[in-house]
């Protein structure tokens, strides 16, 4: 009998070790650990995760593991799930194509406070964040087709959410050592703990922000049960009541989450975001930054007549619909997520690697002169965006002044951030919360950490007060 999908996973998790990763994967990881980290601390200045954080103070329990900012330690789940919230409520977590999630923001936060808790080292952890990403991403790209799209979302499902409970099972259960069988087991556990709507993303509210912390929590409980004996079934993913039944009615591709495993990695490929919004927003922000540049970096709001914002229909559902809602943003967040909103931001704002947090404040999102230029944007479903789609994120912007120019600029592919751009993300970030020294030491911790015997320390470093060394 063949093995299901499920076992396919475990197995692959249980044989693989830190010795057979291949040395491009060895470093992405590096990088999405780095990135998380800076993204965490920059969420931490802006106190994103204050309210979560003070309910896991009143479940108190055991001191397991820290949170970012190191003050404070709890029960590894907790500490999971206030990390894991940091990791996402900026909209800055890498993201994946074509599953179309944010896979970083669960599996570090889950791996980090599981290896704390277990007392794992740095080449635990860097294989762990490898395999719960690979699981994550690929049970992601099961729900993309050709013929439907999206199922996940078109479902109104938060794949990154629900799939990334499932990837931090496995990469937690890899940590607890636990063999495929256990493996196994905490991937069933974990098909039954995943949840996320994705409602948020179009209308508002910030309980999206939770979304990758519950996901590290769901995923590291689901580990620490099959631990301590409890079983799923064995076909949790494609049976007639599994996953991919109850998230997707059956409509799913199962070669996505097989075909290559272990030898085609899909994580060097996953991109850094360059900008705090919604990666749907992202190839309109470059097409309106290349127009400011092209009018010497001064757009003058009373000269602009129209400006039209193409894209796929289905990114257009997120960032250009409601309308009302998307040309006048109720909170900076829910400016975030706006196709209007950010094209009026990179004509007149900036900052970061094009724009970044000061374009987003609630202030911001008030401001007369970008209410008035996002007023004046008008949303359409662009052909040839709508081909690439998910493969992509295009998008094409047209500008129409009142002296009877157009400028327009069409961009078809996503960002893609060098090294050196990754690193300078994190200063950015890391920085609002520590200094640059301490900064810079939490970088150069995070590129030696296959050389590290415990992940302790690196959450110290974290802490603005102290300077830990390696």
């Amino acid at each position: 009998m063949s093995p299901t999908l499920a076992q396919t996973l475990a197995e692959f998790a249980a044989d693989l070790s830190f010795e057979k990763l291949p040395a491009e994967v060895v470093r992405s990881v590096q990088l999405r650990i780095l990135d998380t980290l800076g993204i965490c601390l920059a969420s931490r200045h802006f106190g994103l995760a204050d309210g979560v954080q003070r309910m896991v103070d009143l479940w108190g329990g055991a001191p397991q593991a820290q949170v970012i900012d190191g003050r404070q330690r709890y029960p590894a789940p907790n500490a999971a799930l206030v990390n894991g919230t940091l990791a996402h409520s900026l909209d800055f977590d890498d993201t994946h194509l074509p599953s179309v999630l944010h896979p970083s923001a669960s599996i570090v936060p889950a791996v980090l406070a599981t290896a704390e808790c277990a007392g794992r080292g740095g080449r635990d952890a860097l294989l762990a964040v490898a395999i719960g990403i690979e699981v994550n991403v690929r049970l992601g790209m099961a729900g993309y087709l050709p013929e439907a799209g999206n199922v996940y979302f078109e479902r109104g499902w938060h794949a990154t959410s629900i799939c990334g409970t499932l990837g931090a099972a496995v990469a937690s259960a890899k940590l607890l050592g636990l063999d495929a069988e256990g493996i196994l087991n905490a991937l069933g556990i974990a098909a039954s703990f995943g949840s996320g709507v994705i409602e948020g993303n179009r209308a508002g509210g910030t309980v999206k922000r939770v979304h990758c912390g519950w996901a590290a929590h769901a995923g590291l409980t689901a580990a620490s049960l099959a631990q301590q004996g409890m079983s799923g079934p064995p076909t949790a993913l494609e049976g007639r009541f599994g996953f991919f039944e109850a998230f997707l009615s059956g409509q799913f591709d199962p070669t996505a989450v097989t075909d290559g495993l272990g030898a085609r990695w899909e994580i060097p490929g996953i991109l850094f975001k360059p900008y705090p919004a919604n990666h749907y927003t992202h190839a309109g922000i470059d097409a309106a930054l290349a127009i400011r540049r092209r009018l010497n970096g001064t757009v003058d709001v009373d000269q602009v007549e129209r400006i039209d914002l193409g894209s796929a229909a289905s990114a257009l559902r997120t960032i250009g619909e409601p309308r009302e809602d998307k040309v006048r943003p109720r909170t900076g967040y829910q400016a975030q997520f706006s196709g209007p909103f950010t094209v009026a931001a990179a004509l007149l704002g900036g900052g970061g690697l094009g724009v970044y947090f000061d374009d987003f404040t609630d202030a911001m999102a008030d401001n007369s002169e970008r209410l008035s230029l996002a007023a004046k944007v008008e949303t359409f479903v662009d052909a040839e965006c709508d081909a690439v789609f998910p493969r992509a994120f295009p998008a094409v912007v047209r500008l129409q002044l009142r002296d009877g120019r157009v400028l327009e600029e069409r961009v078809m592919h996503n960002r893609v951030l060098s090294e050196d751009e990754v690193r300078r993300k994190f200063d950015l970030n890391a920085c609002l919360w520590l200094g640059a020294d301490a900064a810079r030491r939490v970088a150069d911790a995070v590129f030696r950490l296959d050389r590290v015997d415990h992940i302790d320390d690196i959450m110290a470093m974290t802490v603005p007060e102290i300077r830990g060394q390696w």
